[in-house]
């Protein structure tokens, strides 16, 4: 599976990076590509590809926020789910998408 997404939280800094990292490293334990963005603070860093997001089959906004630029993933499925859920069962969280990628 390929993955895509953005992670920022209210303040852009401890959880952002937390559940970025989370997905990034769950997702190459169960063998899928991946690309987190990160929007907080500092800005935007980790800036998806328009390549990387139409060759995604799913984009995971992992975010307690507005995101900048949801405009971009228009007819992608998208997964929208708070940091905190994203920190506590990222394994759990790809799985589930994955059932249901492979459901329809």
């Amino acid at each position: 599976m390929k993955i895509v997404g953005v992670a920022a939280c209210t303040s852009g800094i401890a959880h952002t990076y937390i559940a970025k990292q989370k997905i990034e490293t769950a997702a190459k334990e169960l063998g899928h590509e991946v690309h987190i963005e990160t929007q907080g603070t500092i800005g935007t860093e980790s800036e998806l590809t328009e390549a990387a997001i139409q060759a995604a089959d799913v984009v995971i906004i992992a975010a307690d926020i507005k995101i900048g630029g949801r405009d971009r993933f228009e007819g992608k499925r998208i997964v929208e789910i708070p940091t905190s859920m994203v920190i506590k069962a990222p394994k759990r969280l790809l799985e589930t998408i994955e059932e249901k990628l492979n459901q329809g």
